[in-house]
């Protein structure tokens, strides 16, 4: 038992550096030397995760593609999370993208979870959501008082809060994982390649062929399909509140390297709220029930 946790502590540790590079990378896809429009950036990624996954398709059926559940989802986590994610990250740096997509999810999570799932957060998890709160509180006004990225701020936090959506409806009907990492890079392709290719603002020509093959391959194969799978293993392994507690880690190491190697401006408040949302996600996933069958030795 105590190997198998030890992978999993592995395989959580991974997802947590992809997922807080996938800011860092995005921010700097947006803005940098050869920046592209967030419709260049979604078509990357959806043309990317289209191709790697299509050889996987053929357990697709009628009853998939005529499913108004799974087209819910595709339209929810597929093309509006990736239109407000790569938008905001367009407009606010990447220090607020820790703050508004994984700092807040939990607390999204959860609301909409009680909302949708009936499923109450107790007492001592509470705590947890409380101190995200208070951070979100602390961003709010930060960006209300400067301005400058309140726009992309906006952004952010509905992308999160699509996520948070698409993940408590994909559990509510029970929808399997294997099926949704398909569904939702096919079918978004679908939508929206043949929109992007006819009427949408391109810039693809501003960057290197080399440079557009590494940041489709990061999001379009890195993000949806090594990611999940290394998500799916770490929480077979752990079990979901020891792998949030690891994903808490994301608020305060993602913006911690966009300072670092971005340069962003790390202010004391916005150090302040980066610590409030990932003790709070830390706090909010340990009190959560364990799985028997993958609880570890503390």
């Amino acid at each position: 038992m105590e190997g198998r946790c030890t992978g999993g502590i592995g395989y959580g540790l991974a997802v947590v550096g992809f997922w807080s590079a996938f800011m860092l990378v995005s921010r700097l896809g947006l803005t940098g030397e050869s920046p592209v429009t967030v419709y260049d950036m979604l078509a990357l990624r959806l043309a990317t995760a289209s191709l790697v996954l299509a050889p996987f398709s053929r357990g697709l059926g009628r009853a998939e593609w005529t499913s108004l559940r799974l087209w819910a989802l595709a339209l929810i986590g597929g093309l509006a999370y990736g239109l407000l994610v790569y938008g905001g990250f367009r407009l606010a740096p990447a220090t607020h993208g820790a703050v508004l997509f994984p700092g807040v999810l939990p607390f999204e999570t959860a609301l909409l979870g009680w909302w949708l799932l009936g499923k109450r957060p107790d007492g001592a998890q509470w705590g947890g959501y409380g101190l995200i709160a208070l951070g979100v509180g602390l961003m709010g006004r930060e960006a209300l008082a400067g301005g400058e990225h309140l726009a992309g701020d906006a952004l952010l936090l509905g992308c999160s809060l699509s996520w948070a959506l698409y993940a408590v409806l994909a559990k509510r009907w029970g929808l399997e994982p294997w099926l949704l990492t398909r569904f939702l890079a096919l079918a978004p392709a679908l939508l929206y390649l043949p929109v992007y290719a006819l009427f949408l603002p391109k810039n693809l020509g501003a960057a290197s062929p080399l440079w557009l093959a590494g940041q489709g391959l990061y999001h379009g194969a890195v993000t949806t399909v090594v990611v999940m799978w290394l998500y799916l293993r770490a929480q077979d392994r752990l079990g979901p509140a020891r792998l949030g507690a690891l994903m808490a880690l994301v608020p305060a190491l993602s913006g911690g390297l966009a300072a670092l190697l971005l340069g962003e401006a790390m202010t004391p408040a916005l150090a302040a709220v980066l610590a409030c949302v990932s003790a709070g996600a830390w706090l909010a996933a340990r009190n959560q029930p364990q799985q028997e069958e993958a609880q570890c030795p503390t």
